[in-house]
């Protein structure tokens, strides 16, 4: 009985530390860090004909329902005229996207019949690009009209090599369950990276809104599912460093539904598994220690063994409560069954159309963690791929 409780509590505290505990050991690391070195106030931008040319660049498959309203945010983005390039790459698209860009005349686009996926895209798109910085972006998402200054802003620090911007996620209609779900989990991301970002680096780009040095870009592998991951981390790899700014942003629509929510789950389950054996080597404490504390904790964790904890959590406790382990273990017990009916209430509320936010929080946690299971099943079958099934936005 005492290695089944050794065990379940080494399951209890994974779980535990993963979703809450890093959060508090981070912030209170960040304070004790504040205390020594003072947060520093916010670099100054140079004039308007000092700010370097930029480009941003969309990756796009077959978008010829948003390029009228994705070209009408670019135009409205602030930046000195002639100093914002804009680069569409429109690898393997079949309907009239490239016909439609063909209206603008600020807008060049590089195509190849073939769809390979937004990797490929990528690694072909960024033979274009000659400005010293880039920031790519998605066809579907809009960005605040400040946002390319406040990226720039960030590049001042010559310590960084990646800038990532907050991602906002919008719903169509008030209540929208899976609008608002994926929205709360963002705003939770959104905390971990600012924190991380005080602490040393983010952990990551989201391809909604991320941007680099040019010249520092690194080919990779067409499979890669998680291209905006890789590409920043690798970067973090080599010495540089991730900002996190959330006075640049992106928004975008949740998934139409759970349905479609899946499949973006799974395909980001998928790639933090391809992700974390990519990048496995930094994960060596004796290489960047505070990097590899930062990624184990804030990523690796949810996509490989804390999911496994958490399943391992109900037969466990089960288990030590017949036999007799003591009244903690009945405890835990009564709190995971509520849990879990809370769960199963908050499915069965959002497949009616309705929503409770408090509900709703538990099933979309085990909806997340159900997806990484699929994610391993997605992984085996892609095939060296890296296209992938757009999810349908509400």
């Amino acid at each position: 009985m005492l290695i089944l409780e050794i065990i379940f509590w080494i399951c209890f505290a994974l779980v535990c530390y993963t979703y809450i505990g890093y959060g508090v050991v981070l912030y209170l690391l960040v304070l004790i860090k504040r205390l020594f070195r003072p947060r520093q106030l916010k670099t100054p931008l140079p004039s308007d004909i000092d700010l370097p040319e930029v480009t941003l660049m969309i990756c796009a498959y077959n978008e010829e329902d948003i390029v009228g309203i994705k070209m009408e945010n670019t135009h409205q983005l602030d930046y000195p005229q002639g100093k914002l390039k804009v680069l569409w790459v429109t690898d393997g698209s079949n309907d009239h996207t490239n016909e439609r860009l063909a209206a603008y005349k600020d807008v060049e686009v590089v195509y190849k019949p073939e769809r390979e996926g937004k990797t490929a895209a990528l690694n072909h798109g960024i033979k274009s690009v000659k400005t010293p910085l880039v920031i790519m972006t998605d066809a579907n998402t809009m960005l605040n009209t400040q946002c390319i200054r406040e990226v720039v802003r960030c590049f001042m620090n010559p310590k960084v090599a990646c800038v990532a911007g907050e991602k906002r996620v919008m719903a169509r209609r008030k209540g929208e369950a899976v609008a608002e779900g994926e929205g709360l989990y963002w705003k939770y991301e959104s905390t971990l990276k600012r924190l991380d970002n005080e602490l040393y680096s983010a952990m990551g780009a989201a391809g909604e809104l991320c941007a680099i040095r040019t010249p520092l870009y690194r080919e990779m592998p067409k499979d890669t599912l998680l291209d905006d991951f890789i590409m920043s981390m690798l970067l973090v790899d080599e010495g540089g460093r991730i900002a996190y700014t959330s006075q640049a942003y992106a928004m975008e629509y949740g998934s139409a539904d759970m349905k479609e929510e899946s499949k973006r789950k799974r395909r980001i389950a998928a790639g933090g598994l391809q992700s974390t054996w990519r990048l496995r080597r930094m994960l060596n404490p004796f290489r960047q220690p505070i990097v590899a504390f930062q990624l184990l904790s804030h990523r690796v964790l949810r996509w490989t063994v804390t999911p496994f904890a958490l399943l391992a959590l109900v037969p466990l406790n089960i288990a030590l409560v017949v036999l007799g382990a003591g009244i903690i273990y009945t405890i835990i017990l009564a709190l995971q069954v509520l849990f879990y009916l809370a769960a199963m209430a908050g499915w069965l509320m959002a497949r009616a159309g309705k929503k409770n936010k408090l509900l709703y929080i538990p099933y979309y946690f085990l909806f997340m963690n159900i997806n990484v299971f699929r994610g391993m099943t997605y992984l085996r079958n892609h095939k060296n791929n890296g296209a992938w099934e757009k999810a349908k936005r509400g």
